[in-house]
């Protein structure tokens, strides 16, 4: 690792800097202007399927915790939703300075705090939504940060977080810290166990707890399109066990997707996959 660590924002200033990795800067929704990445990502499959996870919720009071430059705190606010984002960080380029110019560019009304997840400035019951987008491994007290959340969620209310990275045993995470495209320069990232996930989401007396695997929704394996993940993974796996000519029939039931979709995620090891996770306060 780089001895001498820069800050998230540096990093990612690095990371525009490189011409071959401009795809990478748009599929993380860091390119500017800062409006069209949040337009971008209000209109990609991701948040689609996130809105209808969440159906029957929208639109609502919601807490966006760590929410970066605002991509996803504008989406809600779009979808006619009292929207709190949660920033630590002050920066112009990755946090609530980015949310600040985000809604000045655009006119919409976000109410933005500096602070972490694990001490929440809110009282009781006070949303009907939290949602995290890649932040729970970040937590420094996971089991900490799950009661704040439970502790500001309404009774009734969902708490939803995409894109978790999990490891599959303590000793896979530094395989994962490698490989991740810019740990090595700002030493920020994390992967949990998912049990670790789950018993800090039950402990914190969160209920009715839903996991979606790796590939068992597209809100996991975004950029990839489902129409993409569908045509250039699950065809070829049905390809090789059943012919092109019944393959092609399976194709069309989506029960077969979801079950072909369930055996990849079963099989898949890899250090830092992606998890969603619901739970709801009873």
């Amino acid at each position: 690792m780089n001895d001498k660590l820069i800050t998230s924002e540096e990093a990612v200033i690095w990371l525009r800097e490189q011409s071959n990795m401009q795809e990478a800067v748009r599929h993380c929704y860091f390119d500017d202007p800062v409006e069209a990445a949040a337009e971008r990502f209000s209109n990609s499959e991701e948040w689609q399927a996130v809105r209808e996870l969440l159906k029957g919720y929208l639109p609502g009071k919601v807490l966006d915790i760590g929410a970066g430059r605002g991509i996803s705190s504008y989406a809600f606010a779009k979808a006619g939703c009292n929207v709190t984002a949660l920033e630590p960080d002050p920066s112009i380029i990755v946090g609530s300075s980015a949310i600040q110019l985000l809604l000045k560019k655009t006119n919409l009304s976000i109410e933005i705090v500096q602070e972490y997840g694990e001490t929440l400035p809110f009282s009781n019951n006070s949303f009907d939504i939290v949602y995290v987008r890649a932040v729970l491994h970040h937590a420094q007290d996971l089991q900490k940060f799950c009661q704040e959340v439970s502790r500001v969620l309404k009774k009734g209310g969902i708490f939803i977080a995409t894109r978790e990275h999990v490891i599959s045993a303590k000793e896979d995470l530094q395989e994962f810290l490698d490989q991740h495209l810019l740990h090595f320069l700002h030493g920020n990232e994390n992967a949990y166990l998912l049990n670790e996930y789950k018993s800090a989401i039950e402990r914190a007396g969160l209920t009715r707890i839903r996991i979606i695997n790796p590939f068992g929704n597209v809100i996991n394996y975004a950029p990839q399109t489902q129409q993409y993940f569908q045509s250039n993974v699950i065809a070829p796996l049905l390809q090789r066990k059943f012919g092109s000519v019944l393959s092609k029939l399976l194709l069309r039931n989506k029960v077969i997707n979801n079950i072909c979709a369930e055996y990849l995620s079963f099989k898949s090891n890899t250090p830092g996959r992606l998890y969603t996770f619901l739970a709801s306060k009873q």
